[in-house]
């Protein structure tokens, strides 16, 4: 098959996450690749507006669906606001899934601390979807997240979900605008760690965020004693064929569109250029 011919695939369902943030809920059309398709959490499509371009968008839906997948987009580029006018009914291109995932299967994991800032909820998304799944197969589970304001928290209406499914949950916001009320915490993400009951012991990190959100991330956990190799994040980088071949996106001898984007942050040490703003090293 030529891995760069996509798929047609229609969009079924459209919501609104923030002011700049919609969750679209696509479906192949034709049957043979829509019964077909199956993805990791953490993994990556290569979405296309014919005419327009391609972008490479994380999925963010529950594995466990097979009809449909969702993706979670930002709407900064040409395709993405493009993608902002598109209605239910109208058709895209997929190609993927792509990239390495979240090692949920990978690893004998008991206890997972996920922290996640912004959009970067959007890849992780899957992982807390597939735990809810298994649950009986993790101990503690905690998340943390952060976003600017209360208005851009993405996903609210899933948090008593995953509440009820064991998943311990705390959330935090850099400010709170002038009449808008808020319980919660107001500081960044790393400002949880003081209320967090994950400890080093038997504990995995899956943390994606802007990337010097997760080199302040990575580095407040080494400082509370997590190892390199216990952490493991996800990294945007210029992704422009997702299969290796125009070398966009190479860190060193590393691709991230294809030995990423999810890299245990122990294997980052090794790599020529500094990542995560150099924070963390």
């Amino acid at each position: 098959m030529n891995p760069f011919k996509p798929e047609r695939a229609a969009i079924k369902e459209i919501a609104r996450e923030t002011a700049d943030t919609t969750t679209y809920t696509f479906s192949f059309v034709d049957n043979s690749v829509r019964q077909g398709f199956r993805f990791r959490p953490g993994q990556f499509n290569m979405l296309t507006i014919f005419g327009i371009g391609e972008a490479p968008i994380s999925i963010s839906s529950n594995p466990a669906n097979g009809e449909t997948f969702q993706h979670t987009v930002r709407h900064v580029g040409n395709v993405t606001n493009f993608l902002s006018n598109m209605q239910p009914g109208d058709t895209v291109g997929i190609r993927g899934p792509y990239g390495t995932g979240w090692p949920l299967d990978v690893l004998p994991i008991k206890n997972l601390l996920i922290v996640a800032g912004g959009i970067g909820l959007a890849p992780l998304r899957p992982v807390i979807q597939e735990i809810s799944n298994r649950r009986q197969e993790f101990d503690q589970v905690e998340v943390l997240y952060g976003a600017r304001t209360p208005a851009e928290l993405l996903y609210p209406v899933e948090y008593d979900t995953w509440c009820q499914a064991g998943i311990s949950l705390r959330l935090t916001v850099d400010a709170v605008p002038s009449g808008v009320s808020w319980d919660g915490q107001v500081g960044m993400v790393t400002d949880l760690f003081r209320y967090m009951s994950s400890r080093p012991p038997g504990t995995t990190v899956f943390t994606c965020g802007p990337e010097i959100m997760m080199g302040y991330v990575v580095k407040g956990l080494l400082t509370r004693g997590f190892k390199p190799e216990q952490i493991y994040v996800s990294l945007e980088r210029r992704m422009n064929c997702g299969v290796k071949k125009c070398g966009k996106c190479q860190i060193g001898p590393k691709f991230v569109c294809r030995d990423g984007p999810v890299f245990a942050y122990a294997e980052l040490l090794t790599l020529p250029e500094d990542v995560l703003g150099g924070v963390a090293r």
